[in-house]
C-alpha cells in the first residue's frame, strides 16, 4: 500500500514523503521524534506500530487521518488543527500547523495551563468589577481587598520630551525573609503587584523602542494593559518578590503634533503597588489572610478541628487544619464560627468573649501602598528658546566685562597722559 497523499476537507494534497510504504512511513516517524523501535516497544508500540504516536490511522487507501481531540492537540513538538471533514466519513481531519500557528498555539496552550492557578486571577477581580481603577476619592479599588497600609515608592523623570521612551521605577520594598499564609494554610513566599494610571496619551512601550540595556532592567516582566479601552493603565502581577521588589515600567510619552487632545502641560500619575495575598475576596468573603471574630457574644463551647475537604491528605499537621469554634450565647443558642487553614486560634475552651472579639490572630504581613506624582511633557522648542536666551545671557555679560575693561583702559590713559 503507497501512502502518497493528504486530504484536508475536500482537497487532496501530496504528502511530504511521496511514494513512502507504511513500513517507510513508520521510519520517518521514528527518525522524526528520535524514537528507536526498542523505545516504542517499551511503550507498548510495536515496532510496525509507530505511527499511533501521532494517532494516525488508515481511512481508504491513499489518504490519512488523525482523530479529533480537542480544537487543538499537542502531539509532542507537532501542533495540529481541524481543517475540515472527510467527504466520505464525515469526520474531521487534521494537518500540520505552519510555524508560526505552531508558536501562537504553543502559547494558548500554555496560558491554558496556567490560566487556573487562582494566584493568577487576583487583578482580573478589579478589571471585572471597576471601570477605572482609580476612585473619585482617590483611593485605588486595590485597596478594598488588601486592607493593610504599606510604603511604596515611584521614580520618574521631572520632564519627557514627546514620543520618547522613559523610564517608571516601582519599589516595593518588604522583608523577604518573611513568609505569607496561602490558600491551603502552609507559609510561602510573597508576591508583588502593581498598577500604574498614566495620563491620556502615555502608553506602554513597543518592543521594537526598548534598548537592550533597558530590556536587561526589566528583567522579562510581562505587562498588561486594565481594558482595551485603557492603554494608559498598566497592570503587572502576581509575580514573585524576591525578583520584581523593584519593577521598571518602559512608557512611551505622546507627541501632540500627531494627536491634537495632547498638550505640553504637567500630568499626573497614580501608583497602586501591594505585597502578599488579600484579606477580602471580591464577593466580600475573607480569605484566610486576615483575623476571624466572633459573630456574637457568649462563651466558648468546643473548639474542634473541622473535617479535611474531599481528596485532601490525611497526614497533614494541626496548623494546616481549619476549626471549628462553638459559642454559645446567653439565651443557649449555639453558634458554630468556621476558622479557615492558616490563622492560629487564641482564645480558649470557657472562655466569655463579646462580639466582634477576635479568634485568631492576623497573620496577614502584606499590604498595599499608593504613591503619586507629576511628570511634564516638555515642549522641545521651549527648550530650544531656553539655551537661546541663556546664550543671549552669556554673551551680553561676556560683552559687558569686555566693555568695562576698554572703558577702565581709557581712564588710565587719560590719567597718565
Amino acid at each position: 500500500m503507497r501512502f502518497n497523499k493528504i486530504q484536508i476537507g475536500s482537497l487532496n494534497f501530496p504528502s511530504p514523503r511521496r511514494g513512502l510504504s507504511y513500513s517507510s512511513f513508520d521510519a520517518f516517524i521514528l527518525r522524526k521524534f528520535k524514537t528507536t523501535k526498542a523505545q516504542a516497544q517499551s511503550k507498548g508500540l510495536a515496532a510496525s506500530q509507530p505511527r499511533q504516536i501521532l494517532g494516525l490511522r488508515k481511512i481508504k487507501p491513499g489518504y490519512r487521518q488523525i482523530p479529533p481531540i480537542w480544537t487543538f492537540v499537542p502531539t509532542f513538538p507537532v501542533f495540529h488543527w481541524v481543517s475540515g471533514a472527510d467527504p466520505v466519513s464525515k469526520k474531521p481531519c487534521w494537518r500540520p500547523a505552519k510555524p508560526a500557528a505552531k508558536c501562537l498555539f504553543l502559547v494558548v496552550f500554555l496560558m491554558g495551563l496556567f490560566s487556573f492557578s487562582p494566584i493568577l486571577a487576583y487583578p482580573i477581580f478589579a478589571q471585572q468589577n471597576y471601570e477605572n481603577p482609580r476612585e473619585a476619592n482617590g483611593r485605588i479599588v486595590c485597596a478594598n481587598c488588601h486592607l493593610a497600609q504599606k510604603p511604596v515608592e515611584l521614580q520618574v523623570p521631572q520632564a519627557v520630551l514627546p514620543n520618547t521612551v522613559f523610564e517608571a521605577v516601582v519599589k516595593i520594598p518588604y522583608d523577604q525573609q518573611i513568609q505569607q499564609v496561602l490558600g491551603n494554610g502552609k507559609k510561602g513566599p510573597l508576591n508583588v503587584g502593581a498598577v500604574l494610571i498614566l495620563p491620556e496619551g502615555f502608553q506602554l512601550a513597543p518592543k521594537n523602542r526598548i534598548s537592550p540595556e533597558l530590556k536587561k532592567r526589566i528583567q522579562r516582566l510581562s505587562f498588561q494593559p486594565y481594558s482595551e479601552n485603557q492603554k494608559n493603565i498598566l497592570v503587572v502581577g502576581p509575580v514573585p518578590g524576591k525578583k520584581y521588589s523593584q519593577m521598571i515600567f518602559p512608557i512611551l510619552s505622546p507627541d501632540p503634533q500627531k494627536d491634537k487632545k495632547i498638550h505640553y502641560l504637567k500630568y499626573p500619575i497614580y501608583l497602586g503597588a501591594n505585597r502578599g495575598r488579600g484579606q477580602v475576596y471580591s464577593d466580600g468573603s475573607k480569605s484566610n489572610n486576615t483575623v476571624f471574630t466572633a459573630s456574637v457574644p457568649g462563651q466558648i463551647l468546643q473548639i474542634q478541628s473541622s473535617p479535611p475537604a474531599e481528596g485532601a491528605s490525611t497526614t497533614t499537621t494541626s496548623n494546616l487544619e481549619g476549626h471549628l469554634i462553638t459559642i454559645q450565647t446567653e439565651n443557649g443558642e449555639q453558634v458554630i464560627e468556621k476558622i479557615p487553614p492558616g490563622p492560629d486560634i487564641i482564645v480558649r475552651l470557657n472562655q466569655k468573649i463579646q462580639q466582634d472579639q477576635p479568634l485568631t490572630n492576623n497573620p496577614n504581613i502584606g499590604g498595599f501602598g499608593q504613591q503619586d506624582t507629576d511628570i511634564v511633557l516638555q515642549n522641545p522648542q521651549r527648550i530650544l528658546g531656553y539655551i537661546i536666551f541663556l546664550l543671549s545671557i552669556l554673551l551680553t555679560q561676556i560683552f559687558l566685562v569686555l566693555k568695562k575693561k576698554q572703558f577702565e583702559k581709557v581712564q588710565l590713559f587719560q590719567l597718565n597722559f
